[in-house]
């Protein structure tokens, strides 16, 4: 019998995919939007930066739309994910999931945000109710819970 272990391997299409993702999660903000707007407005192309029709890498679509990033990383990804063996025009497929990951990580980058502005409201609350205690005190307190007692307990 042979062995297993905890996790099945992974297919070359789905490492790919992750690697991507995680390409794309390295863009800064503003070249994700930027490269958005890049694949509507330019032909997308895999395996080169340019071709001789005026195709793109979604890149240089980045760039021409004002996200000024340069990372290797997202054009091995890209090329990996295509299984780009020359240039040619990426397909349709390609880039609805090119595009759905650069939303998703917008997506994801905007819920960070929102976590992080709720975290930093609840301890500016946590900060007032300990700036309230402290000046009113917490004798009055004590006061009504000594009154509520039990009078076998008062009375030891």
């Amino acid at each position: 019998m042979g062995i297993t272990t905890g996790e099945p391997m992974r297919s070359k299409r789905l490492r790919r995919i992750e690697d991507l993702r995680r390409a794309i999660d390295c863009l800064p903000e503003h070249t994700k939007t930027a490269m958005l707007e890049g694949i509507d407005a330019n032909t997308i192309i895999v395996g080169a930066y340019t071709d001789r029709s005026g195709g793109v890498c979604p890149m240089l679509a980045a760039h021409r739309h004002g996200g000024r990033t340069d990372l290797l990383a997202f054009a091995h990804a890209w090329d990996r994910f295509c299984s780009a063996k020359r240039p040619r025009t990426a397909t349709e497929r390609e880039l609805t999931v090119l595009r759905a990951h650069l939303e998703g990580s917008l997506y994801d980058a905007a819920r960070g945000d929102l976590a992080g502005a709720i975290t930093s409201h609840q301890a500016a609350a946590r900060d007032r109710r300990a700036r309230e205690a402290a000046t009113v005190g917490t004798e009055w307190l004590h006061e009504r819970e000594a009154a509520e007692a039990p009078r076998e307990l008062q009375e030891v």
